[in-house]
């Protein structure tokens, strides 16, 4: 298995989206979009700024091969964005709908402020061509957890990092294994008094492997 760690930069609820039963990974990262593959791990840090924490981390339990086949699968109709009601539901990442020979973009967190498509993160996402789906993940967003000491290699700059040892994997693993999996917290970009992020948290404490 490979093991991927980056920056999340803009952490929203968005890209990973961590709700409705399914961590998924549908806009930016596309380099990764396009390469992992089931088994792999995927973790997200908090810039240097903030401590290089964990936002997340997700296992690759599924790779939807691409945006059509995302649009269509009844798993993921809740995340299609809404622009009303819960801020859950505007956090949808399942934004490109097959329109003629291309997709349309729906207003989301990726459109312009307008509610029109923002070509540049358009061309963006849909480089990425397949998303990523995990059932078997840990989101701690404005609560992120500490990286342990044997973990410091993950720690990244720019883009994205792949090349680890057979040990560094073995203890993220062991880590995982630790860690309730579930929602654990609102993304650190979140307005104040808006729950709808708890629903469907999963969180259990999973037995040490």
């Amino acid at each position: 298995m490979k093991l991927y760690s980056y920056i999340v930069k803009h952490d929203t609820g968005f890209a990973p989206n961590p709700f409705h039963g399914y961590c998924t990974l549908a806009c930016c990262k596309p380099i990764i979009r396009r390469k992992a593959e089931k088994g792999d791990w995927i973790v997200g840090l908090t810039p240097k700024s903030e401590g290089n924490e964990i936002v997340y981390f997700m296992r690759v339990d599924d790779v939807v091969p691409s945006f059509d086949d995302f649009w269509t699968d009844s798993r993921f109709r809740a995340k299609k964005p809404s622009q009303t009601g819960e801020l859950r539901k505007r956090c949808g990442d399942n934004i490109y709908e097959p329109y003629g020979k291309g997709y349309r973009q729906l207003p989301s967190r990726h459109s312009r402020k307008d509610g029109s498509e923002h070509a540049g993160n358009k061309a963006h996402d849909l480089s990425g061509k397949r998303i990523l789906v995990s059932e078997t993940f840990a989101y701690f967003g404005s609560k992120p957890k500490s990286l342990p000491s044997e973990l410091q290699s993950l720690i990244v700059g720019r883009g994205h990092r792949s090349k680890f040892s057979d040990e560094t994997k073995a203890a993220f693993v062991r880590f995982a294994g630790t860690v309730g999996f579930g929602v654990h917290a609102a993304p650190r970009q979140w307005l104040d008094g808006d729950d709808s992020w708890r629903k469907g948290t999963g969180c259990t404490k999973r037995k040490k492997r």
